[in-house]
């Protein structure tokens, strides 16, 4: 990963190519999910403390699927606001029926 990414645009290309694995997309796509709900019942039951595991829920999943079966390391330590923003856009393509 050697490119410099000077815009979003630039690097989403680069970071679906990154998840062609189906597990590994699962993965990003159920610890993202468990993100949005662990997110509604700490806010709804006012246990403000779960918040802190948000970053450990939605990365282990997804870093398991880099490790274990994509076998390339995560986007998210050279670019992580950029990885941060497509794990958002890809649950959102796959939700919307955009991307399988």
């Amino acid at each position: 990963m050697t490119k410099r990414f000077s815009n979003f645009a630039e690097f989403y290309p680069f970071y679906l190519s990154q998840h062609q694995n189906i597990t590994c997309r699962a993965l990003h796509y159920i610890g993202s999910s468990l993100v949005i709900l662990v997110t509604i019942f700490a806010l709804y039951s006012g246990q403000w403390l779960l918040l802190c595991l948000l970053p450990v829920i939605g990365y282990s999943f997804a870093w398991i699927g880099h490790f274990v079966f994509e076998k390339n390391k995560p986007a998210t330590f050279k670019y992580p606001i950029y990885s941060l923003m497509a794990d958002w856009v890809m649950l959102f393509e796959a939700f919307s029926g955009k991307k399988r």
